[in-house]
């Protein structure tokens, strides 16, 4: 397996971690059976993330950019795989993202301003340069 594929897979179980840490604090924040529920906007009252702490609100945010990164690593992850370019380059590129990605939790998380932005410029630099890297001889 390459360096590339391995990070993707580790940044999937980051992500596992991510959303269990989410629904564990909303689950201690919000009434029971509130996540459990069908989540109709008329049910609920107000969105969930105005009903949860700052901080879990956070984790709910950290997760969802996760979710809008991991669509652009993973597809820069198949290109250099599929076209046969995994290089050193691209393995140092997809450790960076994912060192990035496990700093952005807590960055965010805690308000680490203006290092949350950094972090997450890192690591969508790092992803853009890996996909890049393909056009490179």
């Amino acid at each position: 397996m390459t360096p590339e594929l391995t990070v993707l897979a580790l940044a999937g179980i980051l992500q596992a971690l991510q959303f269990t840490a989410t629904s564990v604090r909303a689950n201690l924040e919000l009434p029971a059976g509130k996540l459990m529920g069908p989540r109709d906007p008329q049910r609920l009252g107000q969105p969930l993330l105005e009903q949860v702490s700052p901080k879990t609100g956070r984790l709910f945010r950290a997760l969802n950019n996760h979710f809008e990164g991991l669509i652009l690593f993973t597809l820069a992850v198949v290109v250099v795989t599929l076209a046969d370019r995994t290089t050193g380059f691209s393995a140092i590129c997809a450790w960076t993202y994912l060192t990035a990605r496990i700093f952005y939790v807590p960055a965010y998380y805690f308000g680490w301003t203006p290092w949350r932005s950094i972090i997450w410029m890192v690591g969508f630099l790092a992803t853009n340069f890996m996909l890049l890297s393909v056009f490179i001889v």
